[in-house]
């Protein structure tokens, strides 16, 4: 199928406290997703608990998978069994004391096509990430499958177009952004329009600036793990833009859903020769990018 046009789909949905619970609903709704036609299929961030980063308890570090266990197993053998890629964000233990917030790219015949560390860690008002992750080290890498090339980076990483460029020059058809974001809700009136129209709009000014498709694959729901805590509604929304940075699929901000789309190569093709930004790359005067601030 390589080199051949395909679909992709993002799973919008709730996640709850129980992690057999959310991996008996994740595997559900791939199945849902397959059945509808995709070959790709994305969870969102963190997908096995509710997000726990609103507040920083050491015992939310038993949430933590250590790689290749059980979990991954029963994605493994969905993957095979209905012969999709899979895209599947998990809290990794690594070892005693060392944490990330990470993501499977599992194959069409169920193989490990990579891993991919979350790169930039928030620290902000109820997502105190930096408490539990440590950020990633394995760079930012574009994953051979047997669908097509596709790269996946992690929620505050849609913020970042270094992140999203070094992506696409390897390779990557498509830009996977699976997440967890939403409204404080003493923000939401003044502050929340604003706030989810940035999201939107960076990330679709990756797919223009590189020519690429972007997917963004959010939670949804109102979580408030802990009592004293505001919570967050976690305003859905998750979309999948083209090339030209036009909206393709877009769900809802309060459902669960499946949002699908066609990655187009011809497009893709034609889009990069019409806008060769990747031709008039000035790469000889970019070196001050990799300094922290120029005084």
């Amino acid at each position: 199928m390589k080199n051949k046009n395909y679909n992709i789909a993002l799973t919008q949905i709730s996640l709850d406290g129980t992690p057999a619970v959310n991996l008996k609903k994740c595997l559900l709704w791939i199945r849902k997703a397959a059945k509808e036609g995709a070959n790709v299929i994305c969870l969102p961030e963190l997908y096995s608990s509710f997000y726990f980063c609103q507040s920083e308890n050491h015992d939310y570090f038993d949430l933590a998978e250590p790689l290749h266990n059980d979990s991954y197993q029963a994605f493994s053998s969905l993957a095979k069994e209905l012969n999709v890629v899979l895209i599947v964000p998990f809290f990794e233990r690594r070892a005693s004391g060392l944490y990330h917030n990470s993501a499977y790219i599992i194959d069409s015949d169920g193989s490990e096509a990579g891993l991919y560390r979350k790169m930039h860690i928030p620290d902000d008002p109820s997502y105190y990430e930096k408490f539990y992750f440590t950020p990633g080290d394995l760079g930012f890498k574009a994953f051979d499958t047997q669908i097509g090339k596709i790269g996946t980076l992690i929620c505050w990483d849609q913020w970042y177009p270094e992140g999203a460029r070094i992506t696409a020059l390897q390779g990557a058809e498509v830009l996977f952004y699976p997440t967890a974001i939403g409204w404080h809700p003493a923000e939401k009136e003044q502050y929340g329009q604003k706030q989810y129209d940035a999201w939107q709009i960076v990330q679709r000014g990756h797919a223009v600036a590189n020519g690429i498709f972007v997917a963004a694959c959010n939670r949804v729901g109102f979580e408030k793990p802990v009592e004293t805590s505001a919570g967050i509604e976690f305003w859905g929304a998750s979309f999948i833009a083209g090339p030209l940075g036009e909206i393709l699929a877009q769900a809802s901000h309060g459902k669960e859903e499946i949002v699908m789309a066609e990655v187009d190569l011809a497009l893709m093709e034609d889009v990069r020769r019409n806008w060769p930004f990747l031709r008039d790359r000035r790469i000889d005067a970019y070196g001050d990018i990799t300094r922290r601030f120029i005084d």
